[in-house]
């Protein structure tokens, strides 16, 4: 039997089809292009064919690409049909993923609505990165994810928003002149992006001199003094850390509830209402557009 294809493959090709390019196709699955990029090489090293060419700035898909983008559609809908008739056929199991910094002070009380709500559904949790849990519940493994926003394509509903902030340990200088140490996530990771690309805009040469995929990793690093991080809190700076005032403020982000095609409507609404009261009671102010 041959080795199945890899489903993330496919819906890379397709989001690339769709958006006109991998710079798109990467904001638009919460990828970075690097992923994307090796996504299609994998891809077209199962097939031992080339599906995606260079055409000048732009690329365009070959004959094999063009009809093997008519299968990928076809299999990826039946792949979204299954799902729908048997993983939301099992109505005793919620699964439910969440970052860590939407995390902080929201589960317990989403935990206590979704019981009361439906006492008869098992409930399990997951603590993910937002790019990891997005692609779970696009394949149906989690039923709802709470994920950081800031993407140029928002996905799922807005329920709230993190105030993001420079930190540093206690001690850390910014230098006016050259270049700055920055701790953040691996890749992919938007606020990563977001902090390149803002220092980067202010003048500052940048260095990546820390990185983890997991949040006590990079408070560790930045406590023990190798970097700048920018964070999401919606409390107090953790202890060995402090809000470094010299940059400009990076404003806020936002937190989205990503529900699973398939998922009923009404366990979606309960889960929106709990998460959005919660964020206004932490930051004292009802979220635009939400009554």
């Amino acid at each position: 039997m041959a080795d199945p294809l890899d489903l993330l493959h496919l819906q890379t090709l397709v989001a690339i089809a769709d958006t006109g390019g991998f710079r798109r196709a990467a904001d638009a699955l919460h990828l970075s292009q690097p992923t994307v990029s090796q996504h299609m090489r994998l891809l077209e090293r199962r097939l031992k064919r080339t599906l995606v060419e260079k055409d000048g700035r732009s690329i365009r898909f070959t004959a094999d690409g063009e009809r093997f983008i008519v299968e990928a559609r076809a299999l990826l809908a039946a792949h979204d049909k299954l799902l729908e008739r048997f993983v939301a056929a099992d109505p005793n199991r919620l699964t439910i993923g969440s970052t860590e910094h939407a995390a902080d002070g929201l589960l317990p009380e989403l935990l206590g609505v979704l019981r009361g709500a439906y006492p008869d559904v098992y409930l399990h949790f997951r603590i993910d990165r937002s790019t990891s849990l997005t692609e779970s519940v696009t394949r149906g493994a989690l039923d709802l994810a709470v994920v950081l926003g800031g993407n140029v394509e928002p996905i799922g509903a807005e329920v709230g928003e993190l105030p993001l902030r420079w930190v540093a340990a206690p001690g850390w200088q910014l230098s006016p002149v050259g270049p700055i140490s920055l701790v953040a996530f691996d890749e992919p990771c938007g606020l990563r992006k977001r902090a390149l690309h803002r220092l980067t805009e202010l003048g500052y040469s940048v260095s990546v001199t820390a990185e983890s995929g997991n949040l006590d990793g990079v408070m560790a690093a930045a406590q023990a003094g190798l970097g700048i991080a920018l964070l999401p809190f919606h409390a107090a700076v953790p202890r060995g850390l402090v809000e470094v005032v010299d940059l400009p403020p990076m404003g806020c982000i936002d937190i989205r509830l990503v529900a699973r095609r398939g998922l009923g409507p009404g366990i979606e609404l309960t889960a929106v209402e709990a998460i959005t009261t919660h964020y206004r009671s932490v930051t004292g102010s009802p979220l635009q557009g939400v009554a």
